[in-house]
Protein backbone atom coordinates (compact mmCIF):
# COMPACT_ATOMS: atom_id res chain seq x y z
CA UNK A 1 0.00 0.00 0.00
CA UNK A 2 2.70 2.11 0.90
CA UNK A 3 5.55 4.00 -0.92
CA UNK A 4 8.44 4.65 0.81
CA UNK A 5 10.03 7.57 0.61
CA UNK A 6 14.01 7.93 2.18
CA UNK A 7 14.63 11.46 0.46
CA UNK A 8 13.07 15.18 0.96
CA UNK A 9 10.81 15.06 -2.58
CA UNK A 10 10.00 18.83 -2.70
CA UNK A 11 6.64 20.27 -2.95
CA UNK A 12 5.97 19.44 -6.55
CA UNK A 13 6.52 16.12 -6.68
CA UNK A 14 5.25 15.33 -3.17
CA UNK A 15 1.81 16.73 -3.75
CA UNK A 16 1.51 15.30 -7.22
CA UNK A 17 2.19 11.95 -5.96
CA UNK A 18 -0.62 12.46 -3.01
CA UNK A 19 -3.42 13.94 -5.55
CA UNK A 20 -2.58 10.89 -7.85
CA UNK A 21 -3.78 8.93 -4.89
CA UNK A 22 -0.22 7.90 -3.01
CA UNK A 23 0.35 6.86 -0.01
CA UNK A 24 3.92 8.01 1.18
CA UNK A 25 5.69 6.34 4.38
CA UNK A 26 8.73 8.33 5.63
CA UNK A 27 10.75 6.21 7.62
CA UNK A 28 13.99 7.52 7.70
CA UNK A 29 13.58 11.43 9.13
CA UNK A 30 15.51 11.91 12.39
CA UNK A 31 13.36 15.04 12.67
CA UNK A 32 10.38 12.27 13.47
CA UNK A 33 12.30 10.73 15.92
CA UNK A 34 12.44 13.94 17.48
CA UNK A 35 8.76 14.54 17.75
CA UNK A 36 8.20 11.37 18.84
CA UNK A 37 10.32 10.99 21.45
CA UNK A 38 8.99 14.56 23.06
CA UNK A 39 5.19 13.30 22.57
CA UNK A 40 6.33 10.19 24.85
CA UNK A 41 7.63 12.40 27.27
CA UNK A 42 5.52 15.20 26.99
CA UNK A 43 2.69 11.62 27.80
CA UNK A 44 4.37 9.73 30.56
CA UNK A 45 5.04 13.13 32.69
CA UNK A 46 1.21 14.25 31.87
CA UNK A 47 -0.05 10.26 33.17
CA UNK A 48 2.72 9.60 36.24
CA UNK A 49 2.89 7.23 37.45
CA UNK A 50 0.69 4.91 34.79
CA UNK A 51 2.10 4.06 31.47
CA UNK A 52 0.35 6.33 28.78
CA UNK A 53 -1.16 3.40 27.10
CA UNK A 54 -2.51 1.48 30.27
CA UNK A 55 -4.30 4.79 31.14
CA UNK A 56 -7.69 3.58 30.51
CA UNK A 57 -7.31 1.41 33.30
CA UNK A 58 -7.11 3.98 36.05
CA UNK A 59 -9.31 6.44 34.77
CA UNK A 60 -13.12 6.24 34.47
CA UNK A 61 -14.59 7.14 30.92
CA UNK A 62 -15.46 10.64 31.82
CA UNK A 63 -12.40 11.20 33.33
CA UNK A 64 -10.64 9.74 30.26
CA UNK A 65 -12.53 12.17 28.05
CA UNK A 66 -11.46 15.25 30.33
CA UNK A 67 -7.86 14.21 31.10
CA UNK A 68 -7.16 13.89 27.22
CA UNK A 69 -9.03 16.58 25.93
CA UNK A 70 -6.35 18.77 28.38
CA UNK A 71 -3.50 16.90 27.04
CA UNK A 72 -4.56 17.93 23.03
CA UNK A 73 -5.20 21.01 23.93
CA UNK A 74 -1.36 21.56 25.93
CA UNK A 75 0.09 19.70 22.71
CA UNK A 76 -1.50 21.56 20.67
CA UNK A 77 -0.54 24.98 22.08
CA UNK A 78 3.20 24.11 22.59
CA UNK A 79 5.75 25.80 20.28
CA UNK A 80 8.34 23.21 20.84
CA UNK A 81 5.72 20.68 19.18
CA UNK A 82 4.90 23.46 15.92
CA UNK A 83 8.91 24.04 15.67
CA UNK A 84 9.23 19.80 15.87
CA UNK A 85 6.38 19.41 13.51
CA UNK A 86 7.32 21.80 10.95
CA UNK A 87 10.98 20.25 11.10
CA UNK A 88 9.37 17.31 10.02
CA UNK A 89 7.78 19.29 6.98
CA UNK A 90 11.02 20.52 5.82
CA UNK A 91 12.52 17.28 6.29
CA UNK A 92 9.98 16.07 3.58
CA UNK A 93 10.99 18.58 1.05
CA UNK A 94 8.20 21.42 2.19
CA UNK A 95 8.63 25.16 2.51
CA UNK A 96 7.29 26.12 5.31
CA UNK A 97 6.01 29.60 4.19
CA UNK A 98 4.18 28.01 1.22
CA UNK A 99 2.44 25.17 3.54
CA UNK A 100 -0.52 25.89 6.24
CA UNK A 101 -1.34 23.20 8.29
CA UNK A 102 -4.40 22.43 10.59
CA UNK A 103 -4.09 22.02 14.42
CA UNK A 104 -1.42 19.58 15.73
CA UNK A 105 -3.71 16.54 17.44
CA UNK A 106 -2.65 14.46 19.85
CA UNK A 107 -5.45 11.25 18.89
CA UNK A 108 -6.68 8.97 21.97
CA UNK A 109 -8.57 5.82 21.05
CA UNK A 110 -8.95 3.97 24.52
CA UNK A 111 -9.48 -0.22 24.95
CA UNK A 112 -13.01 -0.84 24.69
CA UNK A 113 -14.62 -4.14 25.14
CA UNK A 114 -16.37 -6.03 22.40
CA UNK A 115 -20.07 -4.32 22.59
CA UNK A 116 -19.45 -2.11 24.96
CA UNK A 117 -21.82 0.47 24.79
CA UNK A 118 -19.73 3.88 26.22
CA UNK A 119 -21.05 7.92 25.02
CA UNK A 120 -19.30 9.16 21.47
CA UNK A 121 -17.21 11.54 23.18
CA UNK A 122 -14.61 13.24 20.36
CA UNK A 123 -11.39 12.77 22.41
CA UNK A 124 -11.87 8.97 23.19
CA UNK A 125 -14.28 7.54 19.91
CA UNK A 126 -12.95 5.50 17.35
CA UNK A 127 -13.65 7.82 14.23
CA UNK A 128 -15.84 6.33 11.55
CA UNK A 129 -15.65 5.47 8.11
CA UNK A 130 -15.11 8.94 5.78
CA UNK A 131 -12.83 11.30 3.54
CA UNK A 132 -11.68 14.11 4.97
CA UNK A 133 -12.56 15.72 1.76
CA UNK A 134 -16.29 15.68 2.53
CA UNK A 135 -16.09 18.01 5.39
CA UNK A 136 -13.19 20.41 4.52
CA UNK A 137 -14.20 20.45 0.24
CA UNK A 138 -10.43 21.18 0.34
CA UNK A 139 -8.88 18.32 -2.34
CA UNK A 140 -5.21 19.93 -2.08
CA UNK A 141 -5.58 18.62 1.57
CA UNK A 142 -3.06 16.23 2.94
CA UNK A 143 -2.85 14.39 6.18
CA UNK A 144 -0.19 12.98 8.02
CA UNK A 145 -0.19 10.45 10.40
CA UNK A 146 2.05 8.78 12.87
CA UNK A 147 2.24 6.56 16.18
CA UNK A 148 3.35 7.65 19.52
CA UNK A 149 3.84 4.08 21.00
CA UNK A 150 4.10 0.93 18.78
CA UNK A 151 0.72 -0.35 17.06
CA UNK A 152 -0.39 -3.11 15.66
CA UNK A 153 -3.55 -4.16 13.19
CA UNK A 154 -5.93 -4.08 16.12
CA UNK A 155 -4.71 -0.75 17.21
CA UNK A 156 -4.93 1.69 14.34
CA UNK A 157 -6.86 3.03 11.44
CA UNK A 158 -7.40 1.57 7.68
CA UNK A 159 -7.14 2.97 4.36
CA UNK A 160 -9.66 1.75 1.88
CA UNK A 161 -7.29 2.43 -1.63
CA UNK A 162 -9.63 0.77 -3.95
CA UNK A 163 -12.37 3.36 -3.02
CA UNK A 164 -9.87 6.31 -3.93
CA UNK A 165 -11.70 6.78 -7.56
CA UNK A 166 -15.12 4.60 -6.57
CA UNK A 167 -17.87 7.19 -5.39
CA UNK A 168 -20.10 5.60 -2.36
CA UNK A 169 -23.40 7.07 -1.03
CA UNK A 170 -22.60 9.99 1.56
CA UNK A 171 -24.35 12.84 3.69
CA UNK A 172 -21.71 15.85 3.21
CA UNK A 173 -24.82 17.39 0.96
CA UNK A 174 -26.04 17.79 4.79
CA UNK A 175 -23.47 18.38 6.47
CA UNK A 176 -23.40 22.43 7.84
CA UNK A 177 -19.69 22.54 8.81
CA UNK A 178 -20.34 26.44 10.20
CA UNK A 179 -22.53 24.78 12.79
CA UNK A 180 -20.34 22.72 13.75
CA UNK A 181 -17.70 25.25 14.26
CA UNK A 182 -20.19 27.26 16.48
CA UNK A 183 -21.10 24.50 18.30
CA UNK A 184 -17.56 23.41 19.41
CA UNK A 185 -16.90 27.06 19.91
CA UNK A 186 -19.09 27.58 22.45
CA UNK A 187 -19.51 24.27 24.53
CA UNK A 188 -15.67 23.00 23.65
CA UNK A 189 -14.66 20.34 21.20
CA UNK A 190 -16.87 17.30 23.38
CA UNK A 191 -19.78 19.28 22.59
CA UNK A 192 -19.84 18.08 19.65
CA UNK A 193 -20.17 14.32 19.64
CA UNK A 194 -17.86 12.58 17.56
CA UNK A 195 -20.34 11.11 14.96
CA UNK A 196 -21.72 14.64 14.44
CA UNK A 197 -17.78 15.94 13.78
CA UNK A 198 -18.01 14.06 10.03
CA UNK A 199 -20.32 13.17 7.12
CA UNK A 200 -20.62 9.67 7.15
CA UNK A 201 -21.34 6.89 4.79
CA UNK A 202 -24.57 6.02 3.60
CA UNK A 203 -24.37 2.54 2.27
CA UNK A 204 -23.43 -1.10 3.35
CA UNK A 205 -19.89 -1.41 1.90
CA UNK A 206 -18.12 -4.98 1.07
CA UNK A 207 -14.69 -3.86 0.66
CA UNK A 208 -12.08 -6.33 0.52
CA UNK A 209 -8.39 -3.86 0.66
CA UNK A 210 -9.45 -2.48 4.12
CA UNK A 211 -5.95 -2.45 5.03
CA UNK A 212 -4.63 -1.31 8.65
CA UNK A 213 -2.03 1.32 8.74
CA UNK A 214 1.01 -0.33 10.66
CA UNK A 215 4.32 1.06 10.85
CA UNK A 216 6.68 1.74 13.40
CA UNK A 217 7.11 5.37 16.33
CA UNK A 218 9.48 7.66 14.00
CA UNK A 219 7.65 6.79 10.69
CA UNK A 220 5.03 8.77 8.90
CA UNK A 221 2.94 8.50 6.53
CA UNK A 222 1.67 11.06 4.35
CA UNK A 223 -2.06 10.44 2.01
CA UNK A 224 -4.88 12.54 0.29
CA UNK A 225 -7.59 13.40 2.39
CA UNK A 226 -9.56 11.91 -0.07
CA UNK A 227 -8.59 8.39 0.55
CA UNK A 228 -11.54 6.45 2.01
CA UNK A 229 -10.42 5.66 6.35
CA UNK A 230 -11.67 4.84 9.03
CA UNK A 231 -10.54 3.99 12.89
CA UNK A 232 -10.24 0.22 13.48
CA UNK A 233 -12.15 -0.69 17.32
CA UNK A 234 -9.46 -1.38 19.68
CA UNK A 235 -10.00 -4.14 22.30
CA UNK A 236 -6.12 -4.56 22.19
CA UNK A 237 -5.77 -4.25 25.89
CA UNK A 238 -4.23 -0.89 25.29
CA UNK A 239 -4.68 3.02 24.24
CA UNK A 240 -3.70 3.84 20.67
CA UNK A 241 -2.10 7.58 20.88
CA UNK A 242 -0.97 8.75 17.58
CA UNK A 243 -0.25 12.05 16.11
CA UNK A 244 -2.03 13.15 13.11
CA UNK A 245 -2.59 17.14 11.30
CA UNK A 246 -3.33 18.00 7.70
CA UNK A 247 -1.55 20.35 5.24
CA UNK A 248 -2.17 22.47 2.19
CA UNK A 249 0.04 23.63 0.05
CA UNK A 250 -1.01 27.69 -0.34
CA UNK A 251 -0.41 27.78 -4.45
CA UNK A 252 -2.11 24.86 -5.19
CA UNK A 253 -5.47 25.87 -2.71
CA UNK A 254 -5.21 29.43 -5.29
CA UNK A 255 -4.84 27.60 -8.20
CA UNK A 256 -7.46 24.75 -7.42
CA UNK A 257 -5.20 22.00 -7.89
CA UNK A 258 -5.28 18.66 -5.96
CA UNK A 259 -7.12 14.72 -6.11
CA UNK A 260 -10.35 14.51 -7.76
CA UNK A 261 -13.88 14.67 -6.01
CA UNK A 262 -15.58 11.60 -6.74
CA UNK A 263 -18.22 12.19 -4.50
CA UNK A 264 -18.24 15.14 -2.18
CA UNK A 265 -21.52 17.16 -1.95
CA UNK A 266 -20.74 19.88 1.06
CA UNK A 267 -21.48 23.78 -0.14
CA UNK A 268 -18.81 25.20 2.02
CA UNK A 269 -15.05 24.47 2.32
CA UNK A 270 -12.79 25.53 5.60
CA UNK A 271 -9.73 27.63 4.92
CA UNK A 272 -9.62 29.11 8.38
CA UNK A 273 -8.62 25.70 9.80
CA UNK A 274 -5.51 26.15 8.11
CA UNK A 275 -2.45 28.30 9.40
CA UNK A 276 0.90 29.46 7.22
CA UNK A 277 3.56 26.89 9.66
CA UNK A 278 6.00 29.72 8.67
CA UNK A 279 4.26 32.67 10.77
CA UNK A 280 0.48 31.04 11.93
CA UNK A 281 -1.29 33.48 9.69
CA UNK A 282 -4.47 31.93 9.27
CA UNK A 283 -4.79 30.81 5.56
CA UNK A 284 -8.26 32.66 4.52
CA UNK A 285 -6.68 35.84 5.30
CA UNK A 286 -3.90 35.43 3.06
CA UNK A 287 -6.08 33.95 0.15
CA UNK A 288 -8.30 36.86 0.93
CA UNK A 289 -11.32 34.69 1.99
CA UNK A 290 -13.80 34.30 4.64
CA UNK A 291 -12.78 31.62 7.57
CA UNK A 292 -15.95 29.18 5.99
CA UNK A 293 -16.35 30.19 2.62
CA UNK A 294 -19.10 29.61 0.03
CA UNK A 295 -17.43 26.45 -2.33
CA UNK A 296 -17.04 27.37 -5.92
CA UNK A 297 -15.58 24.25 -7.33
CA UNK A 298 -16.61 21.65 -8.98
CA UNK A 299 -19.20 19.78 -7.54
CA UNK A 300 -20.10 15.98 -9.04
CA UNK A 301 -23.53 16.48 -11.04
CA UNK A 302 -25.93 14.45 -8.38
CA UNK A 303 -25.45 13.03 -5.09
CA UNK A 304 -24.89 9.23 -5.08
CA UNK A 305 -27.33 7.15 -3.97
CA UNK A 306 -26.95 3.46 -2.67
CA UNK A 307 -28.13 1.02 -4.96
Amino acid sequence: MYSNVTQALGPRVLHDRIYAGDILRFGTLASMTDLVSYSQAFLEDAFAPFAPVEIHRHLSHDQQTESFAQRQRDFARSPEVRRLWRDVFEACGLDAQGLARDALYLRFQPHQDPGAVVPRARTTATIAFHRDTWGSNLYAQTNWWAPVYDIDAGRTFAIYPSLWDRPVANTSADFDLGALLERSKAGGRNAVDADAAIPHLTEELEVADATPVVIAPGEIIAFSSAHAHAGVPNSTGLTRISLETRTLWIDDVRSGRGAPNVDGFARWMSPGMFRRVSDETPLHEILGMNRIERFAGPIPARPVTAP
